[in-house]
């Protein structure tokens, strides 16, 4: 059965919509707005949707624009319905990546054409494309990678397969390590080590990378209280999420839940966000990061400064660490471009009274420039790279430090 969701945020014209469909045999699900509407779309993923064009905090434009950049719902055929009557209103639509646009009020006959012009356009197209990949020569290798990931989750062997490591974070002034970042590492019976470039972006299409970045949490939860219990010095540790987790509706409901679990403080974890996924819906990412501190939980953006658009948002972010991408940290002490905005970046960051951790940092002269620009923190191969669960802890134990510079 077609499955098609509606983003409506008037009632009487939602259920009216719903009553129409569904006389018409097809499933429906409903959103109220466009928060929803996105979460849905992404759980749920259906074969079309309605989306109104005009509504409160995410707008239909939002909405499309969310739904484009995910991998699982970006090929959705899209209908704006909206009462707005000016062509600059459509070709923006358009130009955005709608399929098509019902302008209210519409009749019946209208809204059942514009849906089934578009659900035969899309099935002309997976059938092209089925024939397209048919007559192509897959990689083993690659079949077997999502076969092998549908395995791990399916019979939940993350223990057997998966692995926490953990790269120190340093404190460029002391020396000492302050925090360290979780990494997941794949070491699969068919495939050996995979990496996280390879399987990753595979985890995000297919959706499993919501019961894989919850086993992440938990599992880094477990291990600082291992690490406490064990009278280890005491230090935060930053978790990587998807967007797909941070938009889950239980997902506040779980981080208290694994913080309770191991009679954890929240001050000890951080989530780190990236900018990309903080664009996408500002309004709901700021609703979702203010409940996370109001746990206690710190927060820090990742691979900072590739998207200029977030800097007009920086100062309503409640964030507390900034991290900058390993981009503008490489040959920082020679590229005057790459230094001009790294400067900027720990002088705004600080002015917000947020924390600065450069990444990527493999040099000395790296290191140097960060040290003369005040930045707070690195991480990188120039101090160590990512280390099992217990190489790390030794190094908390045997108190490495960043060596001392010549000034």
């Amino acid at each position: 059965m077609i499955k098609i969701l509606v983003i409506e945020d008037e009632e009487s014209v939602r259920e009216n919509l719903l009553d129409l469909l569904e006389a018409e045999d097809f499933e429906t699900i409903a959103a109220a707005n466009g928060r929803i509407g996105i979460n849905l779309a992404i759980t749920e993923v259906p074969d079309l949707i309605l989306c109104d064009m005009m509504m409160p905090e995410i707008d239909g434009y939002g909405v499309l624009t969310a739904l484009r950049q995910d991998p699982l719902t970006a090929a959705i055929p899209f209908i704006f319905l909206t009462a707005k009557s000016a062509k600059a209103d459509f070709r923006q639509g358009m130009d955005m990546g709608a399929d098509d646009y019902l302008t209210k009020p519409f009749t019946r006959a209208e809204l059942l054409s514009a849906i089934m012009n578009r659900l035969e356009r899309q099935a002309t197209l997976k059938k092209y494309l089925s024939n397209q990949t048919a007559n192509k020569i897959l990689s083993p290798k690659k079949q077997l990678l999502e076969i092998s990931l549908h395995r791990v989750v399916k019979n939940q062997n993350f223990l057997e397969e998966f692995e926490v490591y953990y790269q120190p974070i340093v404190n460029i002034s002391s020396g000492q390590i302050i925090a360290a970042e979780s990494l997941l590492r794949w070491q699969s019976p068919e495939l050996g080590l995979v990496t996280p470039t390879e399987f990753i972006p595979l985890a995000e299409s297919t959706g499993l990378i919501v019961p894989i970045d919850r086993w992440v949490v938990q599992s880094v939860c477990q291990q600082i209280k291992t690490w406490h219990d064990a009278g280890v010095p005491y230090l935060k540790v930053t978790v990587n999420l998807s967007v797909m987790e941070f938009n889950q509706p239980d997902f506040i409901q779980k981080i208290v839940e694994f913080l309770g679990v191991n009679n954890l403080e929240p001050h000890y974890l951080e989530i780190e966000l990236t900018e990309s996924m903080i664009m996408q819906d500002v309004n709901s990412a700021i609703a979702t990061m203010n409940d996370l501190q109001s746990l206690g939980v710190s927060i820090a953006i990742d691979d900072f400064g590739t998207g200029y658009s977030s800097l007009i948002y920086l100062k309503n972010l409640p964030v507390n660490t900034l991290k900058i991408d390993r981009y503008f940290i490489h040959n920082v002490a020679t590229d005057s471009q790459k230094s001009a905005i790294t400067k900027a970046l720990i002088q705004m960051a600080h002015n917000l009274d947020m924390q600065v951790v450069a990444e990527g940092v493999e040099t000395e002269a790296e290191l140097s420039f960060l040290r003369h620009n005040n930045c707070d923190a690195m991480q990188g191969f120039l101090f160590s790279r990512p280390l099992p669960a217990a190489e790390f802890e030794n190094f908390l134990w045997n108190n490495k430090r960043l060596p001392k510079l010549p000034v």
